[in-house]
């Protein structure tokens, strides 16, 4: 019987993780969706009015406007962010708690694998994905260069658990890791012995603020 509570908990845990990271990309959708409807109604103002006075004026609302709706959608971010991690936390919590004769399965992090895990379009597409999603509005640092060292796993169906950067600036380091929760597609998971099994993944950043 305890192996069966054991699996339901590792199912319920899978789809506990998959809505987390679902919930990025909702907030996402929720904030683009209303970025183009008002982005709509400021394009008919601007087109129906003939004073280039006023036209100027528009377009400095419609940017200002933007940058606002931006540092809101962080907000929301930020606080999915924190609900993740403290899922995260509780679903590690109660693994360790009911499930001591049957440990987690473990992750692995060496070079003998049939495959690592890996992101459709390779490194780069990831890396490319991430400074798209990046929000730099949200960092805060007295120096032009940036970095950080985000660690997470890629688990078994290719999903993001447990993403954790390491850097001297935390703002910088929270963007990352929402960041990352937020791309848009799985990893294919790496593969040992022709079985999927979990691998932690560690990606270098460095972003120049302006």
């Amino acid at each position: 019987m305890k192996p069966f509570f054991l699996f339901l908990f590792f199912f319920i845990s899978a789809l506990c993780f998959s809505q987390q990271t679902e919930d990025f990309r909702l907030v996402k959708q929720y904030y683009n969706q209303h970025r183009s409807m008002l982005g709509s109604e400021f394009k008919k103002k601007f087109d129906a009015e003939t004073d280039n006075f006023r036209k100027l004026s528009i377009k400095q609302d419609y940017l200002l406007f933007m940058q606002k709706m931006d540092s809101v959608e962080n907000v929301a971010l930020t606080a999915v962010l924190l609900k993740t991690k403290n899922m995260e936390d509780l679903a590690r919590l109660n693994l360790t708690e009911t499930t001591n004769a049957f440990p987690e399965a473990p992750v692995v992090a060496s070079p003998v694998i049939d495959k690592a895990a890996d992101y459709p379009g390779g490194i780069n597409e990831l890396r490319t994905e991430i400074a798209n999603l990046f929000y730099l509005g949200g960092v805060y640092s007295e120096i032009k260069t940036v970095k950080t060292s985000v660690a997470f796993i890629v688990e078994r169906d290719g999903s993001i658990t447990h993403v954790e950067a390491q850097g001297d600036n935390f703002t910088f380091n929270r963007q990352a890791e929402i960041a990352l929760y937020s791309v848009s597609q799985k990893f294919s998971p790496a593969i040992v012995n022709g079985n999927p099994v979990r691998y932690r993944f560690r990606l270098p950043l460095t972003m120049n603020i302006e």
